[in-house]
């Protein structure tokens, strides 16, 4: 009797331990719903989507720097500004939250139903995913990038899974294509096929495998193509590279290395993954690790640390890694695949999505200037609004087209000379004086600390006088006379 009483306790705790790690998918995504809005570009992002959405298709002309208005304009992300736009449009904040939310675990949890439908055990799959997400957890908000996590994650739950050639070729080239549409990142495609293909191609030259890596091979050079398909074309490469070199003179961290003081706190969870990665790896009595996975991981590592923009990326390969390294066996048992009901991780997502959006509103970030916005609405100026750099963004998407900016983020739009003349503005190398020649400003909106020489001398203008001031430093300026 006591025999069976523990046999029963034994299955129920088993229950419980899979019932929780059933809930990790719908966890991840509470804490991502409960997030912030911070990151500035997804503003102007939003306000470009709408005008493709009004145009049917792609803008070719610059509509938002006022010393830039009509130049050509690169495509960079127009699927994603377009779908980000027209679910704002519909549901608000809530629905772009839960929108956003979705694409971007959506490529963590695609990989991990790969390797968990490859025989992975459920708790090696909810370590992966909870120590990927922790990595890359810093990097997520609002913002195109999402898609880029949900493109990279099919791709490799495509090669986990390795379907039939045919199959593979057939659902890969449109999702190419679309990543690169969406996001102009399928280079990191590129990166990991290119490898699981030589891997692939190194075996069955050694004759372990009857297998030819065609599928692969074809998806290698079609998403090379793939990084061209798109309306900015072959000049892609320009702009990546223009985009990059603005990005490292502007000082933005998420393209300088990891070691660097202002991504120390970055580092903590990258270093705690791949610690705990190596020690799984070295506590193997035999070897269970694949060469292809291991070193697209490796590869994406390299990259992180020299440049931490590509830390969702790595986040994202280490799931089958660590997925594998952590199964105790080949396969899930039989008990361990009946402890739970398969519907359970579904349904608690389901609940999530549903509730938390409307449960919890939208919180917009401090470093938001959302309320000196508001108030320079109401002074009813149109024209040219001088914003520090990051604020472009939010200044477009509440004022275009009454409004444009004379700087915003992004950072392939402005010439080096323009970034260098930014810098002088803020280090009080160029007067207000040059500033209003320049741009004809209807009204500033700086935060002091930033821009203190050019805070003080609208202090001191007779020309113009301050209508807000906020808590932490942000401040608005329209003419006296108008």
């Amino acid at each position: 009797m006591s025999g069976r009483i523990e046999s029963i306790e034994g299955r129920s705790k088993v229950r419980l331990q899979h019932g929780m790690i059933a809930l990790v998918p719908a966890a991840m995504l509470l804490v991502l719903l409960l997030r912030s809005v911070w990151d500035v570009d997804i503003f102007w992002q939003l306000k470009l989507g709408e005008i493709i959405l009004d145009h049917g298709g792609p803008i070719a002309r610059e509509p938002f720097a006022a010393l830039h208005l009509g130049e050509p304009l690169p495509a960079v992300g127009w699927l994603a500004q377009a779908s980000m736009a027209l679910i704002r449009s519909l549901g608000g904040w809530g629905a772009l939250r839960a929108f956003d939310a979705l694409c971007w675990l959506g490529g963590f949890w695609a990989v991990a139903a790969a390797c968990r439908s490859r025989g992975a055990a459920a708790h090696a799959v909810a370590l992966a995913l909870v120590l990927a997400f922790l990595a890359a957890l810093p990097t997520a908000s609002i913002r195109p990038q999402s898609f880029a996590a949900l493109g990279f994650g099919l791709l490799l739950a495509m090669l986990r899974l390795r379907p039939k050639p045919l199959v593979m070729i057939g659902l890969g080239l449109p999702l190419l294509v679309l990543w690169q549409n969406f996001h102009p990142s399928v280079s990191v495609g590129v990166l990991a096929l290119g490898v699981h293909t030589a891997v692939d191609a190194l075996a069955w030259l050694r004759g372990r495998t009857r297998r030819i890596p065609i599928a692969s091979a074809i998806l290698t050079v079609a998403a090379i193509a793939a990084m061209f398909a798109t309306p900015d074309g072959f000049s892609i490469l320009a702009i990546s590279a223009t985009n990059a070199e603005m990005s490292l003179a502007i000082g933005a961290s998420e393209w300088r290395p990891l070691w660097i003081s202002a991504n120390w706190e970055n580092a903590i969870p990258v270093l705690l993954t791949l610690l705990v990665t190596c020690w799984l790896l070295l506590r193997q009595k035999e070897r269970r690790f694949d060469w292809s996975e291991l070193l697209v991981a490796l590869a994406l590592l390299v990259m992180t640390v020299t440049a931490y923009r590509f830390v969702l990326f790595w986040a994202l390969a280490m799931v089958p890694v660590i997925a594998r390294a952590a199964t105790a066996t080949g396969t899930a048992s039989p008990d361990e695949v009946r402890a739970v009901p398969r519907w359970l991780p579904v349904a608690a997502v389901l609940a999530v999505v549903l509730v938390v959006p409307f449960a919890a509103p939208t919180r917009f970030g401090p470093n938001l200037p959302l309320q000196a916005i508001a108030h320079l609405k109401q002074q009813d100026v149109r024209g040219t609004i001088y914003a520090d750099f990051p604020y472009g963004g939010p200044v477009i998407d509440a004022g275009w087209p009454a409004w444009r900016v004379a700087y915003d983020g992004r950072y392939y739009r402005y010439g080096h000379d323009e970034w260098q003349y930014n810098g002088g503005i803020e280090n009080g190398y160029v007067p207000l004086v040059d500033v209003i020649a320049k741009w004809h400003p209807a009204a500033f909106l700086i935060q002091e600390d930033h821009n203190a020489p050019l805070a003080r001398e609208l202090a001191r203008s007779p020309k113009w006088r301050r209508v807000f001031r906020g808590q932490d430093g942000m401040q608005v300026y329209v003419p006296k006379k108008r």
